[in-house]
């Protein structure tokens, strides 16, 4: 049984390097926390808060943050690996460099984050929140983005093959230089009213 830690507020405690493993928190509070270089493998934070956490490096696998909110957090080249954030809210966060394999971030909210050069790979991000979030040279290949919210997201240079681009407006976003393949091409020739013939 993972060890439940529950309604516990952390203040600037150093767990540099910490190994976070079976662990589960719900409602726990995290203020000014030192996390670099920390591994999460199968812990659980549900309903959890996170204020001026330094993720940096950090390492997480097959970890849950569900339904957690994240301000002013530094994720300064850090890996979740199948992990789930589902409902989870990010506000002036530092996100790159961010590497996703896997997992489901469906239901997350991201609105404005600066995501230039993100690795996003075959995770499921649906009804995600980009709206104005700045995509710019990121890797977003094999992302399962329907009914994502998408307005005015930035996606100049972006590589954004095999991912599902069904809830994209090609007109509402900045989109020069973005590599698609030729699926997705159909699709968005057929969302701006072309029938392929």
């Amino acid at each position: 049984m993972p060890e439940l830690t529950e309604d516990v507020t952390f203040r600037n405690e150093d767990w540099y390097g910490e190994e976070l493993t079976d662990r589960h928190f719900v409602g726990c509070e995290f203020f000014g926390v030192d996390l670099t270089e920390a591994l999460s493998r199968g812990a659980v934070f549900t309903g959890c808060t996170f204020g001026n956490v330094a993720f940096n490096a950090s390492r997480h696998v097959d970890s849950a943050f569900t339904r957690c909110v994240f301000r002013r957090c530094n994720f300064f080249e850090a890996e979740f690996t199948g992990c789930k954030l589902v409902g989870s809210t990010f506000s002036e966060c530092d996100l790159r460099p961010l590497t996703v394999d896997g997992g489901d971030w469906s239901f997350a909210a991201l609105p404005g984050a600066d995501l230039r050069g993100v690795r996003l790979t075959g995770v499921r991000m649906r009804e995600v929140d980009l709206t104005r979030a700045n995509l710019t040279g990121a890797t977003v290949t094999g992302v399962d983005l329907s009914g994502a919210q998408l307005n005015n997201v930035r996606l100049g240079g972006a590589d954004l093959r095999g991912s599902d681009l069904t809830a994209l407006d090609p007109t509402v976003v900045e989109r020069a230089g973005a590599i698609i393949d030729v699926e997705q091409a159909v699709i968005i020739a057929q969302l701006l009213g072309f029938r392929i013939g």
